[in-house]
């Protein structure tokens, strides 16, 4: 992966079970901060878990989200509100 593109979806599944908040804002293609609002609000795109102060994403749940971008028409980045 080029620092400079986004991780594409067979890079993610490469990854490990779980990855930082910069990491999956890198492949969602929001800024860190934008998704650690949505993670603070309770509408994050993927499934997180908390560790003290800090929250990682489970990489399988980012997959599935990305996976699924084609499917969601009109949203963007595929980003829908946590199920």
């Amino acid at each position: 992966m080029n620092k400079s593109t986004r991780p594409t979806l067979s890079d993610v599944r490469k990854w490990p079970a779980t990855i930082s908040v910069a990491q999956a804002a890198s492949a969602i293609g929001c800024s860190k901060s934008h998704l650690h609002e949505r993670i603070r609000r309770g509408d994050s795109p993927v499934k997180t878990i908390p560790l003290g102060s800090r929250h990682v994403i489970i990489t399988a749940d980012l997959a599935r989200l990305l996976s699924a971008e084609g499917d969601a028409a009109g949203e963007p980045d595929g980003i829908r509100g946590a199920a």
